[in-house]
């Protein structure tokens, strides 16, 4: 198999499924916004430490760390441009779940989650047109796109800042109505999203069974290298080792379905970068939940289990 070959491939999807998949990940937004309060913004300035030394991670280290990794492994550019734009994406939405089942800090991974979400209208274009530019192959697709960051600015604003914005008003001014309708509405929008995601594979399957195998390494080390970073930016810092582990989780979960939608928007669905978008979308699951059970087999240190007791006291 020819792995430049995968940079001439272009997946299908038309119009009408691109406003579908569009509207898909503004619903999973507005179904995550739901979810948060403006305390959860508000907590990064009360106990900024970890969030922000996750963000870093994240948004600095994540980017950075990536583009390396694609230097060392030379993937072809399509690959590459794929990769960088994964470390691009905010933290995904099963984040906190995930955090919740390795015991670690939920706190810390919902003000990550809010400030992220918000945070990658700005920051996401921005690495992705740096990053992207500096190696002169995946320089040549973004110029070939003709890529704007101002437009992929208006793009995640839009699917990512206005359902943000409305979820945050109707928590606030209808709590009451927020209660009845968040559950079922995050089932929905999750289940309608992965349905849409199902219909993608479906229409590109032999494309994506075919090339899936080139990127399987590649995804399991970019992904274990984004866990790593988030764990040991922690350590680093002396943070807790609750705080580590939500850290870890926020910078390896990272918002999959927003990549998908840049890749259709701006890049025609081209092959590598939309095959390693979608394989991590799979895999970071899979990997999130074995570094769950990995974490809750670890016993918490003796204050770490002390400040739990008391936060599930109150």
């Amino acid at each position: 198999m020819d792995p430049t070959a995968l940079d001439q491939v272009q997946l299908n999807f038309n119009p009408q499924g691109l406003f579908v998949i569009n509207a898909a990940i503004g619903l999973m937004m507005l179904g995550v916004a739901l979810e948060l309060k403006l305390a959860d913004f508000k907590r990064i300035f009360i106990a900024p430490k970890a969030p922000l030394i996750g963000l870093a991670a994240q948004f600095i280290l994540l980017p950075a760390f990536t583009f390396l990794l694609t230097l060392i492994l030379q993937p072809p550019p399509s690959i590459a441009l794929g990769m960088i734009l994964v470390a691009a994406c905010p933290g995904g939405n099963l984040s906190n779940i995930i955090t919740y089942l390795a015991r670690g800090n939920c706190a810390v991974s919902v003000s990550m989650t809010a400030v992220s979400t918000a945070a990658a209208i700005f920051m996401t274009p921005l690495n992705l047109t740096l990053w992207g530019s500096l190696n002169p192959e995946t320089a040549q697709i973004l110029k070939k796109v003709s890529l704007s960051p101002f437009d992929v600015f208006v793009n995640i604003f839009i699917i990512l800042g206005i359902p943000l914005i409305i979820g945050l008003s109707v928590s606030r001014y209808f709590p009451s109505l927020v209660l009845k309708v968040r559950k079922p509405f995050k089932i929905f929008s999750l289940i309608f999203f992965i349905g849409i995601v199902v219909a993608a594979l479906a229409v590109n399957w032999q494309n994506f069974v075919h090339y899936v195998g080139l990127v399987f390494i590649g995804v399991l080390i970019h992904n274990a290298l984004a866990l790593n970073l988030g764990y040991w930016s922690g350590r680093l810092f002396h943070l807790s080792e609750q705080d580590n582990r939500a850290v870890s989780i926020e910078v390896g979960i990272q918002n999959s379905g927003l990549g998908l939608v840049l890749v259709f928007n701006f890049f025609d669905g081209l092959g590598g970068m939309a095959i390693i978008v979608a394989w991590w979308g799979i895999w970071h699951i899979i990997a999130g939940l074995i570094t769950a059970f990995i974490f809750s087999r670890r016993p918490l240190p003796a204050d770490d289990q002390i400040d739990m007791a008391e936060s599930s006291a109150k």
